[in-house]
């Protein structure tokens, strides 16, 4: 059955999209070539955590949503957006194995005058380099005169019920002017505020400021956050106080450790480096190198807590609280909380958590214990540690019941416990 739309992948990008296109009256076809998401759909249940909830899926799927793990379905849609995964390989440059397997899908079944776009987290140069190459060898057709091709990078926050898709500008490069305005003309039915790049290099490249802002800017503040305790000032009031001024400053907020799928992304390591000049923005290779510090910094502050209190790291029971990467959800990519525990484990401490979101969390493969009630269980640990701030923690309260409480996000109020 032909579809006007197709989501190629199924995960925290892909998801939200199909939801907002059936939403939007669009008839949407979901592929993933992998099965689990398709077997996860069909039963009702999303197959990525913290992404959508079982009743949305189900209104997907009532609203005529067709996952499908058959390629050919591509051969038969106006547009089709690749929301395939882009994670970090083990040299730290993006893995684009996925999104050259959705292209390869793709292009064996391409029609003429289909648009095509792309939302993945790719280095700037992709777009062109990569996705239009495979697109035309394995269609026959060419990108700009018998398919229109466009980069539009996704700014969805997994969680966020404030800002949306609807209400999130949207920015768009075609290859060419007309693939600029195809690409309009669909997100125009999706979101409010259509930006139009000057093409997929600016597109991507917004995408790499985007993230890099992030990143730097914590790395900032988790480097003001080791400084002030070494001397001594209340690091959280100094930003309370600075987010005053109205102009020239945007509050960060330091923490364990960065996580989140937008992966800092430096443009001097490509993957086609011969086409590149090979600068590597330094802010943001330091930058990372700050953030990755901070689970091992955690782990010197419960050290030295234990210590000032006549207890040692090794046998001590030590309550892990917030295990996914952001508040309010139960998405756990890249969450500093695993690293943590590992690290804790391996110092010879024993290891629970809570989290309202996370019913089941493993380190190692191997099963964590879940404290099932929040204020016995930090009676008992020896040391709480506060790594992400869920809604439903009473703060004061642990504070009170805990012996020791660590918050590593500044959320409990001053005098309250330990910050970082």
């Amino acid at each position: 059955m032909p579809a006007d739309l197709a989501v190629i992948g199924l995960g925290h990008l892909g998801l939200p999209l199909a939801r907002a296109a059936v939403t939007a009256g669009i008839d949407t076809v979901g592929y993933d070539p992998d099965p689990r998401p398709y077997a996860e759909l069909r039963a009702g249940r999303s197959p990525v955590e913290g992404t959508l909830t079982a009743s949305e899926i189900r209104r997907m799927l009532s609203g005529g949503f067709r996952p499908t793990t058959n390629a050919a379905e591509l051969g038969r849609v106006r547009t089709a957006v690749i929301c395939s995964p882009t994670p970090l390989g083990p040299d730290r440059t993006i893995d684009l194995t996925a999104l050259g397997d959705a292209a390869r899908a793709l292009a064996a079944r391409l029609r003429p005058h289909t648009t095509v776009l792309l939302e993945s987290a790719v280095p700037p140069g992709t777009t062109e380099n990569v996705l239009r190459p495979l697109l035309e060898e394995g269609s026959g057709l060419v990108a700009g005169r018998d398919f229109h091709l466009a980069c539009s990078p996704s700014r969805l926050d997994p969680g966020n019920r404030t800002h949306v898709l609807a209400n999130t500008p949207k920015v768009i490069g075609g290859l060419t002017p007309a693939c600029t305005e195809s690409a309009a003309a669909f997100y125009g039915r999706l979101t409010d505020k259509v930006v139009r790049a000057r093409g997929p290099r600016e597109a991507e490249m917004t995408k790499v400021l985007e993230t890099n802002f992030r990143h730097v800017n914590i790395a900032l503040v988790n480097e003001m956050a080791v400084l002030c305790h070494d001397l001594g000032v209340d690091l959280w009031d100094v930003i309370r106080c600075a987010e005053t001024k109205p102009f020239g400053f945007q509050p960060f907020r330091p923490g364990p450790g960065v996580g989140g799928h937008g992966v800092p992304v430096d443009p001097g390591f490509l993957p086609y480096s011969t086409r590149t000049p090979g600068h590597p923005l330094r802010m943001v290779s330091l930058a990372q190198e700050i953030n990755d510090r901070m689970p091992s910094y955690v782990i010197q502050r419960c050290a030295t807590l234990l210590n000032e209190h006549g207890k040692s790291v090794r046998g001590a029971r030590v309550l892990l609280l917030g295990v996914t990467y952001k508040p309010d959800s139960a998405d756990q990519e890249a969450a500093p909380a695993r690293e943590i525990a590992t690290r804790l484990m391996d110092m010879g401490a024993q290891i629970g958590y809570h989290d309202p979101h996370v019913l089941d969390w493993r380190v190692r493969e191997r099963p964590v214990p879940r404290a099932d009630s929040l204020y016995e269980a930090a009676a008992a640990a020896d040391l709480t540690v506060l790594l992400q701030q869920h809604r439903t923690y009473d703060l004061q309260g642990l504070a009170v019941k805990a012996q020791l409480l660590l918050d590593t996000r500044g959320a409990t109020p001053a005098g309250a416990a330990h910050r970082l």
